[in-house]
């Protein structure tokens, strides 16, 4: 039938089972708003009061669902707001669709200085993804669109992107949608080759101590399950990455933290990385030890040159197929320290106050489900070693990226993709200030999220850092900041200020009882370093 370009967009994604957009309209973008509103009854379009928010809110979507995000922005300084919520979802292997206005389509390229152009923005998002094109027609959109789905959902998920112009979304003309196959829903996956996987069988079952490291794309890829059937049919040790929390729960007996993995990882002789890159800890291994890597990402998987095995495939496919390869019976290992370097990580952790403290009492009000989007704040960087994590996709941080800002709209993206969970931001003063103006965005769609903000008046680690590294020379982290609960109330959203751990417990569940969005304002001093625990390695002997 004959559609716009934009009325296209919106049919296909549809088609694609997209439910939510994430966008800020703009002149470009007209049809293509447009086409959403006509698919109203299909899709919810949220409207953030900044581009960064959009994508942002897409990746905190995609990674509490596993479902693609969708985020739309106008071209230039749309696409550039937009840059820093690419690079945290390439970082963190988040399925995420950026859609991009352009320019008119016979005047890319040419400079003419019109309104929102930039130089060569096809390659500006080409950096930030791991696909991306350019519609040229209205009747070409579909099978881009359907294209991008099928990149998002196979291999290893990174974003996207799709430039369309404003005179194709404007343009009519014959449109067919392109069907998706029924299979691709799952995504689709890639297993590992008979020979590949026979051999990393047999290295591990011969193995005397073998351990899993495993990352962020077992979360991806919905692998936990067969995670742990491969880790206890080995009984081997599987040490979690910062960004791959929740891949096994902490409360597994073979379950370690990296701080936790510190003690172990020197004493394994075969070691299984799967879904990671895997850089810090193998320089923690002794000499000697061999390497298996499962990897979806083939540009991943060829940095492992010394690995024994190299597997470029789908971690649950991977994982199953060991499983099976290995069989049901594990003979005994020689992991005898697990619980001396779990006891060893929690008494590093206490020892950082008061940010232990606080962490248990965010574990202490947050369900087992509940999700935690742990920013870069004191608190945050405690917990990536010190909050226990239960479940898959509940910890969220921003990887290798450490895109300062991003936590509070991920945290609204995640809360919005899932409604009936708690969702719990946590934040510094600093990074609250990139995105406070997202407290709209909570009010206008209710969005149900329990915002918690650390405030010391300062970008704390800097300064620090400032403080005892250079003559106690402090420029450009000291902050003002509003009264954060009148703040909240100017919004219209309820705002509470806490002083302690205890009270803080009370307030989360207080706000989460309420199922309204709240903002949480706990004032904080100068706080112990928690550099030693992400960063210096433990002295726990290892007990053969």
């Amino acid at each position: 039938m004959e559609r716009s370009g934009g009325e296209a967009l919106a049919a296909q994604l549809v088609a694609e089972g997209v439910s939510a957009v994430f966008g800020v309209p703009g002149v470009q973008l007209d049809h293509a708003v447009e086409g959403l509103y006509r698919e109203r009854d299909h899709i919810r379009f949220y409207g953030p009061r900044h581009e960064q928010a959009a994508t942002y809110m897409a990746d905190g979507y995609a990674r509490v669902t596993g479902r693609p995000g969708v985020a739309m922005v106008v071209p230039g300084p749309g696409v550039l707001n937009a840059a820093a919520g690419l690079a945290t979802a390439y970082a963190c292997s988040s399925p995420v669709l950026l859609i991009a206005g352009q320019i008119p389509s016979h005047q890319i390229g040419k400079g003419l200085g019109l309104l929102h152009e930039i130089p060569n923005q096809a390659e500006v998002l080409a950096g930030l993804t791991k696909w991306s094109a350019r519609a040229a027609r209205p009747a070409e959109i579909p099978a881009l669109v359907r294209h991008a789905f099928t990149m998002l959902r196979s291999g290893r998920p990174q974003p996207v992107a799709l430039e369309i112009p404003p005179d194709v979304l404007a343009q009519r003309e014959a449109v067919k949608l392109e069907a998706v196959p029924p299979a691709e829903a799952d995504g689709v996956r890639t297993g590992p080759a008979a020979a590949d996987l026979a051999h990393a069988a047999r290295l591990l079952s011969r193995a005397a101590r073998p351990l899993i490291y495993a990352g962020s794309g077992v979360l991806a890829s919905g692998a936990a399950a067969a995670l742990e059937r491969v880790a206890s049919r080995l009984q081997a040790p599987v040490v979690v990455s910062d960004n791959g929390r929740g891949a096994l729960s902490d409360r597994h007996p073979l379950a370690l933290t990296t701080l936790a993995g510190r003690s172990v990882l020197p004493d394994a002789d075969v070691v299984l990385a799967v879904g990671a890159k895997f850089v810090v800890a193998a320089g923690q291994l002794a000499a000697g030890a061999r390497t298996l890597v499962i990897n979806a990402d083939p540009r991943e998987a060829a940095r492992s040159r010394d690995a024994a095995v190299v597997m470029v495939a789908d971690a649950r496919e991977a994982l199953d197929a060991l499983a099976r390869e290995l069989g049901p019976n594990a003979k005994a290992r020689c992991w005898a320290n697990l619980d001396a370097a779990r006891a060893d990580a929690a008494r590093q952790v206490a020892a950082v106050e008061p940010q232990a403290a606080f962490v248990s009492a965010l574990r202490r009000a947050i369900p087992d489900d509940g999700v935690l989007v742990s920013e870069l704040t004191q608190v945050g960087y405690a917990a990536r070693v010190g909050y226990p994590v239960y479940e898959p996709r509940t910890f969220m941080t921003p990887g290798y990226q450490g895109t300062l800002g991003y936590g509070f709209p991920t945290a609204l993206g995640a809360k919005i993709g899932a409604p009936q969970r708690a969702v719990v931001s946590i934040t510094g003063d600093g990074g609250f200030g990139w995105a406070m103006a997202e407290l709209a965005t909570a009010r206008r769609y209710a969005v149900g999220l329990v915002t918690v903000v650390f405030n010391d008046c300062a970008f704390g680690n800097v300064k620090r850092t400032q403080q005892q590294e250079f003559s106690g020379h402090v420029l450009g982290t000291e902050l003002v900041n509003p009264d954060y609960v009148a703040l909240a109330e100017a919004f219209g959203i309820a705002g509470v200020r806490v002083d302690g751990p205890e009270a803080l417990t009370e307030a989360i569940g207080s706000a989460l009882r309420a199922g309204s969005p709240t903002l949480i304002e706990v004032p904080v001093g100068e706080m112990a370093s928690p550099w030693p625990l992400l960063m210096r390695r433990t002295a726990v002997p290892a007990a053969r």
